[in-house]
């Protein structure tokens, strides 16, 4: 792992030293990640990690928020929580709670996580029942699923918004959140929980001042005539065809239809057979391919394009570090039963299936701390085709080329930031069709929410 950098530092220390809701955001390539992993290694704190997807929570090691806290799925609005005996222990041993990917963590669910700390704590008058909140994430890039139907209609009853910003917990029922205090903090109501923003500047993806401005304008939505023609001049280059140093450049696409398409069509243009490498599955690991870290069954021939799906864990290091991680393109160059060799960079490195595990907390009364068990366990090659993959996909991932495919248009806030943001220079894009104004999408509630922090100097 990277050292931190100095305000990641300063964090760190202010996150461990006091007991303030933190909510650390920053653009793509600030180092959230880093920052949220050195936390969960380095804290003297008992701390449990969580998140709202099952992917996101194995990424970051932790349970997803709905398993841990035992919440009922869909609308958990203002139902009686149910909490057995060792789901109290849990969370009363609990001194900081970690949500990661907060930005897709709708409000009831934030109130639903204040209300049963405090049931289970028997602190009912204090936010979270006494417990620290620290959360990560950037609501630029990814938003939560919106309400349909009765749900949407609940929400606009009792929400400015469906983010998380918006919760009860943070602002009350009849608070207009966004207020700003003297003292730099957001002032969000009669519950008293005030709300700190660390929002990390340093960028560590890109070093081109030019091109980190046009992120930031696609990012914020002020996207101008220039910025949008620098951009497009440079993605209407041809990419270059493969080479024997130089793989096809991958695609960042809207919809998972195009990424198989695409795929599919080049694994099929390969010659040799297709081999089918099937995961082992044990344990309650969810439903649903959507549940799984990697592919169940993955399809695969010599000269395929894959993109690895983990940081090295083989303790195949050199001096320079792992031999590969989370999002490096390579080639497969031999199919062998229990190994796949891929060339990477130039070297060939054998690759060996991995376990990913899914844990789950647990309260030891003899230590009078938390443990984590290990539920469930997913073996598979760390490996996904790769000539094309989704923009979601590719959140956290950094590639010095890329196709961008936006189709017939961006559909979500944040996916044309996301997908240009990978990039680590403006030489490496190219653009499948020229970016129209309608692909800069900005959340309106975002914009307002972000605003306010910005007036108040944070």
């Amino acid at each position: 792992m990277p050292p931190l950098s100095a305000e990641q530092e300063a964090l760190f220390r202010r996150i461990e030293s006091t007991r303030d809701h933190v909510f650390v955001t920053g653009r793509a390539g600030t180092g959230k990640s880093t920052l949220l992993q050195h936390l969960a290694w380095n804290t003297d704190k008992q701390i449990a990690i969580c998140a709202p997807t099952g992917v996101a929570a194995l990424n970051v090691e932790g349970q997803t928020i709905h398993s841990l806290f035992r919440l009922p799925i869909g609308l958990v609005a203002d139902s009686e929580l149910e909490q057995s005996e060792p789901t109290r222990r849990i969370l009363n041993a609990i001194d900081t709670l970690i949500i990661d990917e907060i930005s897709m963590v709708n409000a009831d669910v934030m109130d639903a996580i204040d209300r049963s700390l405090r049931q289970a704590r028997r602190r009912r008058s204090e936010p979270f029942g006494g417990v620290q909140v620290v959360m990560f994430g950037d609501p630029y890039q990814l938003s939560p699923v919106p309400p349909r139907g009765d749900e949407l209609r609940y929400i606009r009853d009792h929400y400015r918004s469906f983010w998380f910003f918006d919760a009860q917990v943070w602002a009350g029922p009849k608070a207009d959140a966004g207020a700003i205090r003297s003292d730099g903090l957001l002032d969000l109501g009669r519950v008293g929980a005030p709300l700190h923003i660390a929002e990390l500047g340093e960028i560590h993806r890109q070093s081109d001042v030019a091109f980190k401005e046009m992120l930031n304008a696609v990012r914020y939505g002020v996207v101008t005539a220039d910025i949008a023609a620098a951009l497009n001049a440079a993605g209407a280059r041809t990419p270059p065809p493969p080479t024997g140093d130089e793989p096809p450049v991958i695609t960042l696409a809207t919809r998972n239809d195009a990424v198989n398409r695409i795929n599919q069509r080049h694994l099929d243009a390969l010659t040799g057979p297709v081999q089918t490498a099937k995961a082992d599955v044990s344990g309650d690991f969810g439903r649903g391919d959507a549940s799984y870290p990697a592919d169940p069954e993955l399809q695969l021939k010599v000269g395929a394009q894959v993109m690895f799906l983990r940081n090295d864990v083989g303790g195949g290091f050199s001096g320079d570090g792992p031999r590969w991680v989370n999002g490096s393109i390579g080639t497969v160059t031999r199919i062998a039963g229990s190994s796949v060799r891929v060339e990477l960079d130039g070297e060939e490195h054998d690759v060996e299936p991995v376990v990913w595990e899914r844990f789950r907390y647990a309260y030891d009364p003899g230590s009078r701390k938390l443990t984590r068990e290990v539920v469930a366990e997913f073996t598979q090659f760390p490996l996904r085709l790769a000539w094309a993959v989704t923009i979601h996909k590719s959140q956290g991932k950094t590639y010095d080329r890329a196709i961008v495919d936006l189709g017939s248009g961006a559909f979500a806030p944040g996916q044309t930031y996301v997908a240009l943001s990978r990039l680590t220079s403006l030489e490496g894009l190219y653009l499948s069709r020229p970016l129209r104004p309608s692909d800069i999408l900005v959340d309106h509630d975002v914009r307002r929410f972000m605003a306010a922090v910005r007036a108040a100097g944070m």
